[in-house]
């Protein structure tokens, strides 16, 4: 959104009615923290968000979801259209984000379903085709144990 990072991070807690400035900030810095942007962002709050990087701006993406703490978060090809080292860092953000949150991340890149999933569904013009855990479906049957 055009608007500043706080306004960003806060902008579904506002919609869920919360206006304690104390809350607001505690959860602004602890979603950014979670989303591992906020060494970036902690001095520029203020700052419009889309100031930042395409891998910042998603990131920060990131963190207004986390802000309303939901149980299910769903992404649609969240490091499209990025360089490899904000694409990895967002990786590692989701790595990190499965601990505690249902992940359910939707791409066309097979490389980083096999990095950060742990179950993987494979869908052909909307029929799902292969579904199980991911180090099953991605094991190289050449190989030998």
């Amino acid at each position: 959104f055009p608007f500043s990072v706080y306004d960003n991070v806060t902008y579904g807690l506002r919609l869920a009615g919360i206006t304690d400035s104390q809350v607001l900030a505690e959860r602004v810095e602890t979603s950014l923290k979670q989303a591992a942007v906020w060494q970036e962002t902690k001095d520029h709050l203020k700052s419009n968000a889309l100031s930042f990087s395409g891998g910042q701006q998603q990131r920060i993406c990131i963190a207004r979801v986390l802000a309303v703490q939901p149980e299910i978060i769903l992404l649609d090809e969240p490091t499209s259209a990025l360089d490899p080292i904000s694409a990895g860092k967002v990786e590692e953000s989701l790595v990190a984000l499965k601990e505690n949150y249902t992940l359910a991340v939707v791409t066309h890149n097979m490389q980083q379903a096999s990095r950060i999933s742990d179950q993987t569904a494979f869908f052909l013009n909307g029929q799902l085709v292969e579904a199980g855990p991911t180090a099953k479906l991605f094991l190289n049957p050449d190989q030998t144990a």
